[in-house]
């Protein structure tokens, strides 16, 4: 990131070359358009190269941050788009996979792990908790929205997601204390 900050585009090409495949997978899953993922994408990398020397890592990881950001890119898009139509939710059990892992750096192998686990996580939520984690996570949707589009209170969608939230956390706590830096 010193690099980057430094406008060494060679650093910023191997950032680039190690998350691409990720960055574009997950924008997709969001917005299940090719096209859409790809600027999104994009618009994460330039944000990269144009703010390097100002983004503060010292709460978080650097691939924290490039998901969190191209989370909030995806959702502004659905939101630009209106696509308010109910959309296919994830099918957390059917979620493709990587067949080839020797091909792969560790870093990915350790990143596929990673989701694997968190899988394993989201399955093990009930179906109500399933349903509005894909909706707000997935789909773009507020807490209100949800709330709506469902017909359950506000307080019952909140309730979901911080059960839900709790949950995830003790199923994967014990990942997150293991030493997995990808940066």
């Amino acid at each position: 990131m010193l690099l980057i900050a430094q406008k060494d585009s060679n650093a910023l090409e191997l950032l680039y070359d190690r998350y691409e495949r990720f960055i574009y997978s997950f924008a997709y899953q969001i917005v299940k358009d090719p096209a859409a993922a790809e600027d999104i994408m994009q618009e994460l990398f330039l944000r990269l190269w144009k703010n390097a020397g100002q983004i503060d890592f010292g709460k978080g990881k650097l691939l924290t941050w490039m998901f969190t950001v191209t989370r909030k890119l995806a959702i502004d898009h659905l939101r630009k788009r209106d696509a308010r139509l109910p959309q296919q939710s994830v099918d957390f059990g059917n979620l493709e996979q990587v067949q080839d892992l020797t091909a792969l750096t560790g870093d990915v192998a350790g990143l596929l792990t990673a989701g694997e686990e968190i899988r394993e996580a989201l399955l093990g939520l009930s179906r109500d908790q399933q349903q509005v984690m894909d909706m707000i996570y997935y789909q773009g949707y507020t807490q209100q929205e949800v709330a709506q589009l469902v017909a359950i209170p506000p307080g019952t969608v909140k309730g979901r997601v911080r059960l839900a939230m709790k949950q995830l956390h003790k199923s994967v706590r014990h990942w997150a204390r293991r030493d997995h830096v990808y940066e």
